[in-house]
Parts: C-alpha cells; sequence; structure tokens
C-alpha cells in the first residue's frame, strides 16, 4: 500500500512540474508520503 502511495504521488508530481498544474499541493503530499515512508523504515513495521 505504502510503495502504491509513493508511485503515485511521484507520478502526480512530474506530470504536475510537466504540465505546470496541481500546485503546492502535490509537492506537500509527496514530502508526507516521504515522512511516512521514512518512520516505517525507522520503526521497522511492515505493511503489505
Amino acid at each position: 500500500m505504502l510503495w502504491t502511495l509513493i508511485g503515485l504521488l511521484l507520478l502526480f508530481w512530474i506530470l504536475g512540474l510537466v504540465f505546470e498544474i496541481g500546485g503546492a499541493i502535490v509537492h506537500v503530499l509527496l514530502v508526507i508520503a516521504l515522512v511516512v515512508f521514512i518512520w516505517n523504515m525507522v520503526t521497522g513495521r511492515k505493511s503489505d
């Protein structure tokens, strides 16, 4: 689930950069996904 979220956010981020749409919200979501990913790596929890 986490990898799917990260992949989708990266895709939307790249599309936002190319087509200049989405504004700052995509960047905020990307940072949130990165923080969640790092948190899961540090705590050692396994998801899906």
